[in-house]
């Protein structure tokens, strides 16, 4: 079964990003990384609330139900433990596998301190951050979040303004809702590039150090 990231991008797709990273690079000392990841996060506190949530009203229900059903004028308070307790793993798993239904059980405030948190991991894991010129440029796409973040190494932000970040992050949050992903992860590789060639041309010894693309 083919996790979120591998859902999001063809064969042809990784391709034309993998060129279009080739092609962004020329002429530049930079490197640039885009990286997809399924999810940032397991978030397991969703199911659990989601669970508890959904499970008491459906277990109230079904209990009265079921003493009206059978004439049970004094409801065994074992009979509810049993069906809350059921209702709550069934509904617990529920919110584990429909994505839809666990981001309703997740805080914005959480998902964003995820996004940032797994970004910043993954920058230092995959060794953006030991380029010769400290010119390393992460293009974090995290997909259950439906989010993006773009992290420059120490080098490019000293030069380079959070608009300039915020503006790539824009190009693929927007060709996403459009659903052009790979266009917009290649045009947002264009502008990267074309920042990096502003501020570090091409050294005579330059080499490719870092992967063209990471899909986790």
């Amino acid at each position: 079964m083919k996790s979120l990231a591998q859902e999001f991008l063809s064969h042809g797709d990784r391709e034309k990003i993998i060129q279009a990273v080739r092609e962004a690079e020329q002429g530049t000392a930079g490197e640039i990384v885009p990286m997809l990841v399924s999810q940032s996060y397991s978030y397991p506190m969703a199911g659990i609330i989601g669970g508890g949530v959904t499970a008491l009203p459906a277990a109230l229900a079904l209990s009265r139900f079921i003493s009206a059903r059978f004439w049970i004028s004094d409801p065994d308070h074992w009979l509810f433990l049993g069906i809350l307790t059921l209702c709550f793993v069934s509904f617990h798993q529920t919110c584990k596998h429909i994505l839809w239904l666990k981001r309703l059980f997740i805080s914005q405030r959480e998902i964003e301190e995820e996004v940032d948190e797994a970004a910043t991991i993954h920058f230092f894991r995959e060794g953006l951050h030991q380029t010769r010129e400290r010119t390393g440029i992460l293009i974090f796409i995290s997909v259950f979040e439906r989010r993006v973040r773009v992290l420059g190494d120490q080098g490019i932000n000293e030069k380079v303004s959070k608009d300039q970040w915020d503006r790539i992050v824009h190009i693929i949050t927007d060709g996403i809702k459009q659903k052009n992903q790979a266009e917009a992860v290649c045009l947002a590789v264009k502008e990267a590039g074309r920042i990096l060639r502003t501020h570090f041309p091409m050294g005579p010894d330059d080499r490719n150090e870092l992967k063209d693309l990471v899909i986790k």
